[in-house]
């Protein structure tokens, strides 16, 4: 029995995988802002929805 080794892929040199690493840490470091951005957006939404509703809250005791 033979094994088809055709789908095996070439070595990289030390020069792409150079830039393989330095493409993937740029993406790592875009996705970590992203979802810090976001992170924040979210917890200053959920201030806001907070500070709204204990206004409300607030109102609806004293009427």
């Amino acid at each position: 029995m033979t094994e088809d080794l055709s789908f095996r892929r070439k070595p990289l040199t030390p020069e792409q995988r150079q830039a393989r690493d330095a493409a993937r840490r740029i993406e790592a470091d875009k996705a970590m802002r992203d979802h810090e951005e976001a992170q924040k957006a979210f917890y200053a939404n959920k201030e806001r929805l907070k500070a709204e509703r204990l206004a409300r809250e607030a109102a609806a005791a004293k009427a």
